[in-house]
């Protein structure tokens, strides 16, 4: 349920992200300001078709490549829900509501369905014209049921709404202690979206950002105090973090901090300084967020009204000057909850010895070595990327950096200065020199986390010079497997594939053929439905969805890589059936693929099948020849 949520959340800030532009355009064309209609109208209109924005918005957000064919079933869904309601009880109103509500539906509809296959008699209508179809159909049933059930669902929002309004005081601290502590998770925007969007009503506008926008004297009260906190709380906070620095780190983190008070300020984006806090130092969160509490309810029993259409920063603040209450009164509150911040969270941090940024024990950011290297000896991925960058000539030699399933793709000035010798020492299982300005580092399964940590060290600057060459360093990790060899019953490994069986070495690939990921064997495939060769566990789903990882329950790890090159498509025309950590068992489908769209885009759609932790000197041989079948047992031994 966190999950969900946490995708609904997410999917909100699309169509949030609108709201800036049309506010800005709704004030601006108001008589107080421009006095120019059209200018209004143009971001009234956004405000006035939110429910169906969001409807559009979250259908993406959900769809799992985030295709235009979820948000068509979106507007198509909505359209249907909000008729069909309207025709059983005209007092139905389910607005925003309504909107996420289709949004939800249709892209999971979308992720259920879009690569449906009909009847060759309906095939125009099969895939992703099956879901605009499907989700009017839902939505139609839908729309029955809450005729009926939703006027009460109704009266429970509204009432709820109310008695954070008729709370008073005690309703904005609630909402404002609330919306900071779900910030970690990510469920504030679920919550904002009722207060925002939701509650209350002013000419048929609801929430309080539009009714305040619309000049409801009564909306802003939820909101002011957001103001306090995010131009002048959190930016004192920032200073209190730079006066607790230690005198000799002081320079060194005020920049940083400058900059994201600065923007907390302008703009009202406090992520950034929340994040420095709110893991290191958890009581200061809560701190802070009875604080924001505080403030919601001083400016609530203040009598002020402000509003936003982003956030509470100046930018906000300047641009509805005009049609707030007692916005002076607004900036004295946000000086005094300045002082407070700043006294608050400087003694707190020097009382309670708080490691915010530049009051590290040097023994956490200078560990001799390490720190020297500028990079965490610990951890072996950033270990790998930090040699494999002083093997291939340096951060200066790089020019860009990207991984498919199992190997580096650099870019470089001259790969010729590369050191084959010493990347394969240091954990590269093979590399490909392409021409003079293309390198490929084979890596295995792990190549992404090594990729990531080789970004990270070319933009901090890193010299591997620094780092020591002591090959005593290097985790040869001697492979245990021999003493289990006899734990691999490769004659339990069945076909993934329907097709023709081949030895690796006759994949036209070096990297595979060569047998720099570990032996196996190949199937070039006669359909596009893969199936899982063990009883096991997937270990790894790779972001493309032209690979799977699995682990079989006697500990062999597979590879199986649908096709050559089949990185470059994107996940186009790739669809998973499982989830990475999913138990699976022999014959279970984990995979169907496109395989007539993805030869003509691809140099083969040959699939190897690679087992990566075969004993040292162990050889894969077939018992067969010709074509498999899949989940035929029995077509492979080992030497």
């Amino acid at each position: 349920m966190l999950g969900f949520l946490q995708r609904i959340g997410k999917s909100l800030m699309l169509p949030i992200a609108v709201l800036p532009a049309a506010a800005i355009l709704l004030r601006l064309g108001q008589p107080d300001l421009l006095n120019i209609k059209f200018i209004m109208d143009a971001g009234n209109a956004v405000f006035s078709n939110l429910a169906l924005i969001f409807a559009i918005g979250i259908a993406i957000g959900f769809a799992k490549d985030n295709n235009g064919a979820a948000a068509l079933a979106g507007v198509v869904g909505y359209l249907v829900l909000t008729a069909g309601v309207h025709a059983i009880n005209k007092d139905i109103n389910m607005d925003v509501l309504g909107g996420i509500i289709t949004g939800i539906v249709a892209g999971l509809l979308y992720n259920r369905f879009h690569d449906i296959k009909l009847p060759d008699w309906l095939s125009f209508f099969g895939g992703r014209r099956f879901v605009p179809i499907i989700t009017a159909v839902t939505m139609l049933i839908l729309s029955f049921i809450f005729g009926y059930v939703w006027i009460y669902v109704q009266n429970a929002i509204n009432a709820v709404g109310n008695w954070i309004i008729d709370a008073g005081a005690l309703g904005a601290a609630i909402y404002g202690f609330l919306n900071r502590l779900l910030i970690p998770v990510g469920l504030h925007h679920v919550l904002n979206s009722f207060i925002w969007f939701v509650f209350g009503d002013y000419h048929g506008y609801h929430g309080e950002i539009t009714r305040f926008l619309h000049h409801d004297p009564h909306a802003g009260l939820l909101l002011s105090g957001f103001f306090p906190i995010m131009m002048f709380g959190l930016p004192a906070a920032c200073l209190a973090m730079i006066a607790a620095a230690k005198p000799e780190r002081r320079k060194e983190v005020t920049g940083f901090f400058i900059g994201i008070a600065l923007t907390a300020f302008v703009t009202g984006v406090t992520e950034p300084i929340e994040f420095t806090f709110m893991f290191i130092a958890p009581v200061l969160y809560v701190v802070h967020a009875l604080l924001t509490a505080s403030s919601m309810a001083v400016t609530y029993l203040l009598g002020i009204h402000d509003g936003f259409g982003f956030s509470a920063g100046a930018i906000d603040y300047v641009l509805n000057f005009g049609i707030a209450q007692k916005p002076l009164l607004l900036l004295v509150v946000g000086i005094i909850y300045a002082v407070i911040y700043f006294v608050v969270f400087y003694f707190l941090i020097k009382i309670m010895d708080i490691k915010t940024p530049g009051r590290e024990d040097k023994e956490d950011t200078d560990e001799s070595d390490n720190a020297i290297a500028g990079i965490n000896m610990d951890d072996k991925y950033e270990v790998m990327a930090a040699r494999f960058l002083g093997d291939i000539g340096g951060s200066d030699n790089v020019t860009n950096i990207d991984n498919c399933t199992t190997r580096l793709r650099l870019n470089v000035k001259d790969s010729g200065i590369a050191d084959e010798a010493a990347i394969k020492r240091h954990g590269g299982r093979g590399v490909v020199k392409l021409n003079k300005t293309n390198l490929q580092i084979i890596v295995g399964t792990s190549v992404e986390f090594v990729a990531d940590a080789m970004k990270r060290l070319v933009q901090s600057g890193f010299d591997p010079s620094q780092l020591e060459t002591n090959e005593d360093s290097n985790e040869n990790i001697e492979d245990t497997a021999n003493e289990n060899e006899s734990c691999f019953n490769m004659n339990l490994i069945a076909s993934p594939l329907n097709g023709k069986i081949m030895p690796i070495s006759e994949v036209p690939d070096q990297v595979f053929s060569q047998k720099m990921m570990g032996d196996g064997f190949a199937v070039n495939p006669e359909d596009g439905e893969l199936v899982s060769p063990v009883n096991g566990t997937i270990r790894t789903l790779f972001p493309t969805k032209h690979a799977i990882g699995i682990e079989s329950d006697d500990g062999l790890e597979i590879l199986i890589h649908v096709g050559l090159d089949t990185v470059n498509l994107k996940g186009e025309g790739f669809d998973l059936l499982v989830t990475e950590g999913e138990e699976v068992t022999r014959g279970q489908k984990l995979m169907k693929f496109d395989l007539s769209g993805i030869k003509e885009k691809v140099p083969s759609v040959v699939t190897p099948v690679i087992f990566t932790n075969l004993p040292e000197g162990t050889e894969i041989t077939l018992n067969k020849t010709g074509n498999v079948k899949q989940g035929e047992q029995d077509i492979i031994d080992v030497k």
